[in-house]
């Protein structure tokens, strides 16, 4: 199976050199300084569940240097979308699937309409990782990846997918209701992603200020409430399940949106809490929380370095 990594950042890099390192074949898509990384001296992987260091990898600028592939990890952060997109067809083999694993809920209809019902999957995972310098990825907590066909049908394309993930040491998941699944994930990452960027603060800081912690579950009522609307079934437990799971991360653990605001970098910002605020309006639901978080840092959603 060749899978090619489009968006070798933080989700591309970790969940693509895990996989490389099990022995699959992997092309990295990326640019500027990390592709030169990538090509010089290959992927390091800093990580709790142990450090990995691939001293040559497959790494490339452009997808017509990579031909067909039987998948395509799309991980690139949602304003780079479109040129993304762009570069797609000649990746694209008959039965080629392209797997989203980019935040919000946006991406599958973004896919369809760009490549085709056939060669789109849905997918979303957890992960907590960033690029630290180019070359270099670092794992902070978490590395669950879901992926699943529209129609719900376990294809052989993604059996094999799952397949070739079972030896490189993360959770892999073939889902029987991926629209849920990218559903669930936005509930929580819109939450985690807007609180530790408008308080600047890692999740830890959150999680032991009684006022902040009541935010972020109000947050997640809010985002719920809009899933419900949208008639996602979200499950009611997921606000007790959200706090046992931030409860039990790295205190140290921050979401991409505050390690891209650290940076100067653009915000994803419309596509999370913005989004929660977009649906909730066209669905009649209420979400301050979402507003507020959305109204602040909204004057640095495009990066200082934009």
């Amino acid at each position: 199976m060749k899978i090619a990594i489009v968006g070798s950042g933080g989700v591309g890099g970790y969940f693509g050199g895990r996989l490389a390192a099990a022995g699959a074949d992997i092309t990295f898509l990326a640019r500027g300084a990390h592709l030169d990384a990538l090509r010089a001296r290959g992927l390091r992987i800093i990580s709790p569940k142990g450090d990995v260091h691939l001293p040559s990898v497959k790494a490339a600028g452009d997808t017509s240097e990579i031909g067909p592939v039987d998948i395509v990890i799309f991980a690139v952060k949602l304003y780079d979308t479109e040129s993304a997109l762009a570069a797609l067809p000649p990746l694209l083999g008959p039965n080629t699937a392209v797997i989203p694993l980019q935040n919000g809920v946006d991406s599958v209809a973004t896919l369809t309409n760009a490549v085709g019902r056939e060669h789109t999957a849905g997918g979303t995972c957890y992960v907590s990782a960033v690029i630290a310098e180019p070359g270099v990825i670092r794992h902070t907590a978490m590395d669950h990846l879901i992926f699943g066909e529209l129609d719900r049908i376990r294809s052989p394309r993604l059996l094999a997918l799952r397949e070739a993930c079972q030896p490189a040491g993360f959770q892999t998941t073939l889902s029987d209701d991926i629209t849920l699944d990218i559903w669930n994930k936005f509930v929580r990452l819109s939450v985690m992603s807007g609180m530790t960027a408008v308080t600047r603060s890692p999740l830890g800081v959150i999680h032991t200020d009684p006022e902040l912690w009541s935010m972020l579950q109000m947050a997640v009522r809010e985002a719920m409430a809009v899933a419900h609307a949208k008639g996602i079934a979200v499950p009611e437990s997921t606000v007790d399940d959200v706090a046992k799971a931030y409860a039990g991360l790295p205190p140290q653990t921050k979401s991409s949106m505050l390690e891209d605001l650290e940076r100067g970098r653009r915000l994803e910002l419309p596509w999370l809490s913005g989004a929660v605020v977009r649906i909730g309006r066209e669905v009649g639901v209420p979400t301050p929380t979402h507003g507020f978080i959305n109204a602040v840092l909204g004057p640095h959603v495009n990066g200082s370095l934009a």
